[in-house]
């Protein structure tokens, strides 16, 4: 048929241009060291920043959950999917971000989806940075309101989108990441607080990549930048440094019973197995009682800036555990993904549409479990490339 000859033409088109993805097999649980293809190697691409992934602790949280709750939940949320493990999830989690309530939901996408639909709609404005998530980008495209996005970071443009737009709207929602996750800098949450009170908009913010990192707690960016009671929403995953799987939105009450009872992805998806909100209740346990690990992974990535910095490499406004190398065209980052590896090192190239044209790279992101002689060996694998 010409609908499978066209598609295989768009693959070869795609291959030709050093597009094509192949995902590489892990013959290991997820972890600092992990094999590939029968050899060990050292993985700087995962999002597991506290490494608890496979840790003990929340290993044994969720084989007692399994034994107690069996594997899967059997149903969406509002008819028998909540079980106990959801509700004490979704406690701790209010009570961790300092907020009224929280709902957990079974991916993080869907915890944008929901919180977006939930908070504008018909006759509403929606202002996203232009490097804000895919899942949020598409729900507030989808969500019914009229979106704009604005230059990453500017805050200025925004400000003069909201005095040149804000009458046009009932309501008006600012969304942004607080953590961007191919740059690892930090959205300038103060500054947008500021444009919060001053247009008489709502303060959405996505924790993804700072939940369990960043902050004195490893609340996230907006504690770390001293804003936590200027945010309205926050966004969350419990599959990125807590070592999950599964996405959760936490706020003031009226929000959360709104996303139950009309977020049409909460209300027609399985909930999450009860086994992953018990192990997510222990990884919460050891953000509390671990903070050497967030800070072993910030002076990580703080040591492999300084070496890349030395070797010649651009490493943009990263702050945070996550730390770009940027190469250009595609066939560059992969080729220097393929020779890093090679060396002992999963590292793969990041590649359009997920980053722009001519901006590829490799995302290095550190996690609690590697070490200082790993982190310089890669530099200088990096430098030998360069």
């Amino acid at each position: 048929m010409d609908v499978w000859r066209r598609q295989r033409d768009e693959l070869n088109r795609r291959e030709a241009e050093g597009l094509l993805r192949r995902p590489v097999e892990l013959e290991t649980a997820c972890g600092p060291r992990v094999r590939v293809d029968g050899r060990e190697v050292v993985c700087f691409c995962s999002n597991d920043y506290l490494s608890l992934a496979a840790d003990p602790v929340l290993k044994a949280a969720a084989v007692a959950a399994i034994e107690r709750w069996g594997v899967g939940a059997g149903a969406s949320r509002l008819v028998s999917g909540t079980m106990t493990p959801h509700r004490r999830l979704e406690r701790r989690l209010a009570e961790f971000k300092g907020v009224e309530a929280a709902v957990v939901t079974s991916t993080g996408w869907q915890a944008n989806h929901v919180a977006i639909q939930a908070l504008a709609g018909a006759g509403d404005l929606v202002f996203c940075d232009k490097l804000n998530h895919a899942s949020i980008l598409t729900a507030a495209f989808a969500c019914g309101a009229r979106a704009r996005t604005y230059p990453h970071g500017n805050v200025a443009r925004l400000e003069a989108l909201l005095r040149r737009h804000r009458g046009d709207g009932r309501r008006c929602l600012i969304v942004t990441d607080s953590v961007f996750s191919m740059d690892g800098d930090l959205a300038p949450l103060s500054a947008l607080a500021d444009l919060r009170d001053r247009h008489d908009c709502l303060l959405m913010v996505d924790e993804a990549h700072a939940t369990g990192v960043l902050g004195e707690g490893g609340r996230g960016a907006a504690e770390l930048l001293g804003v936590e009671g200027r945010v309205d929403v926050t966004v969350g995953t419990l599959s990125k440094a807590l070592g999950c799987l599964g996405g959760f939105v936490a706020g003031r009450g009226e929000l959360i019973d709104t996303i139950v009872n009309a977020g049409r992805a909460y209300i027609y998806t399985t909930a999450l197995p009860p086994a992953l909100c018990a192990a997510a209740l222990a990884a919460l346990d050891v953000v509390r009682a671990e903070p050497a690990r967030r800070v072993k992974v910030l002076g990580l990535a703080e040591r492999l800036r300084e070496r890349l910095a030395v070797a010649g490499f651009g490493t943009s406004a990263s702050r945070s555990q996550i730390v770009p190398v940027h190469l250009g065209e595609a066939a560059r980052a992969v080729e220097v993904s393929r020779r890093l590896l090679e060396a002992g090192f999963l590292v793969p190239a990041i590649r359009p549409p997920t980053v722009p044209k001519g901006a590829s790279r490799l995302r290095i992101s550190l996690c609690a479990g590697h070490q200082e002689a790993e982190v310089d060996r890669l530099a200088g694998r990096l430098a030998e490339c360069r």
